[in-house]
């Protein structure tokens, strides 16, 4: 079976966890360092998320880094549906989070006008933390599609 760029147990699947990983966990930082996020549900269903998917990343990430280490190959069938199941759980979630959270945004800062004024809310923080869990959700439907090629290929 020809290996597929961000498989199981190599190179670039352990940078692909990295990557999910590292933005998921500056999505969570931006969030929390912002004033008020907690009064808002999306926001805080997006750092509930968000802490799913750098748990799953980094747990992934640790076993391709295990994997590289001893040099063996991951690709089972069971392995791999176990990840295909956790990376569509991790990324529908993600979406779902970030939309949300997107919409509420959009809402506050055009609709409502609440980002101008005294006493407004710190929406860019909010916006870049949304536009770092895209980026998550980009990385994990990268991912999850690599792991179905896998799956599909047993």
């Amino acid at each position: 079976m020809k290996d597929l760029l961000g498989g199981p147990g190599t190179v670039s699947g352990l940078l692909l966890r990295i990557g999910q990983c590292l933005f998921a966990a500056g999505s969570i930082g931006v969030m929390v360092s912002a004033f008020g996020f907690s009064n808002f549900t999306a926001y805080c269903y997006l750092i509930a998320s968000m802490g799913l998917q750098v748990l799953w990343s980094f747990g992934l990430a640790c076993l391709d880094i295990y994997a590289l280490w001893i040099k063996r190959d991951l690709r089972n069938p069971i392995l791999v549906s176990l990840f295909v199941v956790g990376d569509w759980v991790t990324a529908t979630l993600s979406l779902a989070a970030a939309c949300s959270s997107g919409g509420i945004a959009v809402l506050y800062a055009k609709d409502l006008k609440f980002c101008t004024g005294p006493g407004h809310l710190p929406c860019h923080r909010f916006e870049v933390s949304i536009s770092l869990a895209f980026l998550t959700w980009f990385l994990i439907a990268m991912s999850s599609h690599v792991m179905f090629w896998i799956l599909a290929s047993f």
